[in-house]
């Protein structure tokens, strides 16, 4: 008996993956198909991917091409899969030519010329065509990752620049001639832009995502948010974390219970680029630039009232520069704290800590791909890996489409704790609870 054994993601399957299943049954006796997993698919990468592997396995099923379907996982797995099936011919698309050259020790290869026009890729990008605008500041260098990660999601087109902090002449009119070439728009102008730019994009019918925070008090993110909802458009805060492989997996660990009640959170930020060589008045401030962060597994765990005590090193007083600020909250049943600064250096790490253990993300936690929890018995320890893409910017990015193409709103930082972060940008510019250290910076 002649085995073939093909694989393949199989999203959205049409005249060219049937085309190739075809020619594959035709060449043995006996059909395999590898149909990828989709953590397998995020690891290489792969996140347009629209059906889930349930429904992926289906259609494949219902081609009655495949005398058996197998699920893909893991880099490597199809050595291990030639040598168990006893395979004697492996087959793919010729836009793999070369690729899989290293299996020809263990089986033939054969790359089979693929149906032209026709690919998954052009059928997302069909449905998923939007026009991103860039709203721009003096952070040139997240706007550029921005573009960057944008090139890996099928649909997005990145359609024009505005600057508003290039020159204090920007006008109104600027603004919706640069709006009129956009479906969307991602703001990065400085916070203290975002109320008016956001407001002013939801109110000409443009969806929004703005970097961390969308407002600087709470009655502001509550009206642009309420704005967003009467006019049937998406508002999502950019914080690339929540959209990190390892950082939503702690987060589901950590609420599944296992180390138990959370009653400790321990958060910290920290990069050294003070006021120095910037123009301070469109400079990020330590708590803007940071505070959203180092806030979010805090009010992703603990949702009851809290108070709170803010103390900050200023460098700038007047424009409210602080390069160093630390927020200690009070919850009824926890603590937590953030350090975040931009001209004071520490540590960089989370440690959540629980009744039964704790979890510890080495810095820069932010850019999360590893963690551990750890208990008494230090048996019961575990690691946990997980690849990082584009630092979260790219799947923030796709749960954005999504949102607005399919009305999925998939936004880790939701509304609520959106809310809650500007309530605490409100504390900080109004002083309240604040302790001011005395320093020379």
């Amino acid at each position: 008996m002649t085995k073939v054994i093909t694989y393949g993601t199989y999203d959205l399957l049409h005249e060219g993956h049937l085309r190739l299943l075809e020619r594959a049954k035709a060449m043995g006796d006996y059909l395999i198909v590898g149909v990828t997993s989709d953590n397998f698919d995020k690891s290489r990468g792969k996140i347009n991917v629209k059906q889930s592997l349930s429904e992926r396995l289906e259609a494949v099923k219902n081609t009655g091409l495949a005398d058996e379907i197998i699920v893909e996982e893991y880099e490597g797995q199809k050595i291990d899969d030639i040598q168990k099936y006893g395979v004697s011919i492996f087959t793919v698309g010729s836009d793999w030519q070369g690729y899989f050259d290293y299996l020809k020790e263990y089986c033939a290869v054969i790359y089979l010329p693929r149906t032209n026009g026709v690919s998954s890729s052009e059928l997302r990008t069909e449905n998923r065509r939007l026009n991103l605008g860039l709203v721009g500041g003096f952070e040139e260098n997240i706007l550029n990752k921005y573009y960057q990660e944008s090139t890996f999601v099928n649909g997005i087109t990145v359609s024009a620049l505005f600057n508003s902090s290039r020159s204090n002449d920007a006008s109104i009119r600027d603004y919706d001639d640069f709006l009129e070439d956009c479906d969307c728009v991602y703001i990065l102008s400085h916070p203290q832009s975002h109320y008016k730019e956001i407001k002013h994009a939801l109110e000409k019918g443009k969806h929004v995502l703005c970097e961390s925070p969308i407002a600087l008090n709470k009655k502001e993110c509550e009206e642009l948010y309420a704005l967003a909802k009467k006019n049937g458009l998406v508002l999502m805060e950019a914080i690339k974390t929540a959209y990190s492989n390892a950082y939503n997996r702690l987060i589901l660990l950590v609420k599944s219970g296992k180390i138990g009640n959370v009653v400790s959170i321990d958060s910290t930020c920290t990069s050294m680029q003070g006021i120095k060589n910037k123009n301070p008045e469109n400079a990020w401030n330590s708590i803007c630039a940071w505070g959203p962060t180092a806030m979010l597994p805090i009010f992703q765990l603990l949702n009851s009232p809290y108070e709170e005590q803010i103390h900050s090193l200023f460098e700038n007083e007047a424009l409210k520069y602080d390069s160093f600020t630390k927020i200690d909250f009070s919850f009824p049943t926890a603590t937590a704290s953030i350090k975040v600064g931009r001209g004071v250096k520490s540590e960089g790490e989370l440690v959540i800590s629980g009744t039964k253990g704790y979890v510890y993300v080495p810095a820069p936690w932010w850019k999360t791909d590893y963690f551990e929890l750890r208990f008494e018995d230090p048996n019961e320890n575990r690691r946990y890996f997980y690849p990082l893409e584009g630092e979260g910017i790219r799947h923030q990015l796709l749960a954005f489409s999504k949102a607005i193409l399919e009305g999925w709103n998939a936004s880790d930082a939701k509304s609520e704790i959106s809310i809650k972060i500007s309530s605490v940008m409100e504390d900080f510019y109004e002083e309240r609870n604040m302790k001011k250290l005395a320093g020379v910076c």
